[in-house]
């Protein structure tokens, strides 16, 4: 259950700045979009399959030897450097309903598809990862369970810093 420890350090305090994004609601996507002036890419890492976790099955109340569809990207706001690495595990029940699209979309943002004209519900947790503080999604979208990880990345906090400062 690598993915759920959490890391503690001197550093495990949440940032202030960090605390709104973290439990924000909506759009990740379009707050990012805002956020840098109308800038957003979206680089993707790699696509795979895997079994689910324990823990994610147990979440979404799916058996555990369930195969699921991967997607791990980089999200970009107005720097050079990733602001987010995001990864979105799709059951493949979910991936054989509405759900199929996302497997789909190539370098667009999950964010465009889910929140179009819906509000999804979602159930979060904070952790705290190896690569910085990660927001847990677990969405119900048109009857389809998946859960969407975004951890927000060091060159993110160093820009939201650097907003509050001006």
């Amino acid at each position: 259950m690598r993915e759920l420890r959490a890391y503690a350090n001197q550093n495990s305090i949440v940032l202030p700045a960090l605390k709104p994004w973290l439990y924000a609601s909506g759009s990740l996507t379009q707050q990012l979009t805002d956020l840098a002036g109308g800038v957003f890419k979206v680089q993707p890492i790699q696509e795979h399959y895997q079994r689910l976790s324990r823990v994610d099955s147990r979440w979404m109340n799916m058996p555990h030897q369930h195969t699921s569809w991967v997607r791990e990207s980089y999200l970009y706001g107005c720097d050079a450097e990733p602001w987010v690495k995001a990864k979105s595990i799709f059951p493949i029940l979910s991936l054989q309903r509405r759900a199929r699209l996302f497997k789909h979309i190539g370098k667009k943002p999950i964010g465009w598809f889910l929140f179009q004209r819906t509000n999804p519900i979602c159930q979060r947790r904070v952790i705290l990862l190896e690569d910085g503080w990660t927001r847990q999604s677990c969405y119900t979208w048109h009857g389809c369970k998946f859960i969407v990880q975004e951890t927000f990345l060091p060159a993110f906090e160093q820009f939201i810093q650097q907003k509050i400062k001006q």
